[in-house]
């Protein structure tokens, strides 16, 4: 029997990116294209590492950042990394690179040749969604300024 093709779920998508985006500027809407912000992420009691977060580049309508983390692998495995652009007319925030690919399709056919998931766009943003709710459940900002 065929299993049926994947219907893009345009409202789970969208709704996901309006969320990262909300998330991600709790977490750098303060900061200029060249600035970054690291967060210490913290699990019951345990040092997990540290969420990196860089804007790379501003304009009056978007933004990129880089998010990356660190953690008691780095120098055995590369941690995840990607590219978030911020769409500020329509408050959205979309996966646009991970691990170095880039350009992520709404769907795919499955099998593929790159092993893409039928709705890794989907998946890719709501990785970004956890990581970024875990980060400002449980993370702590290294710069955070003072104030008199």
């Amino acid at each position: 029997m065929a299993r049926a093709a994947y219907v893009t779920d345009l409202k789970s998508l969208q709704g996901e990116c309006s969320a990262n985006y909300a998330r991600l500027l709790r977490l750098v809407g303060d900061l200029d294209a060249g600035q970054q912000r690291d967060i210490s992420l913290h699990s019951k009691g345990q040092t997990l590492g540290a969420l990196h977060l860089a804007v790379l580049e501003q304009a009056p309508y978007t933004t990129m950042v880089e998010v990356t983390q660190t953690g008691p692998l780095d120098g055995v495995l590369e941690g995840p990394k990607m590219r978030v652009h911020l769409y500020h007319d329509v408050r959205m925030a979309e996966v646009t690179d991970f691990q170095r690919e880039r350009h992520f399709s709404g769907r795919y056919r499955y099998p593929n040749a790159r092993m893409h998931q039928p709705d890794e766009k989907l998946q890719l943003n709501r990785f970004l969604g956890e990581w970024l709710a875990h980060g400002l459940a449980h993370g702590h900002a290294y710069d955070i300024p003072e104030y008199p």
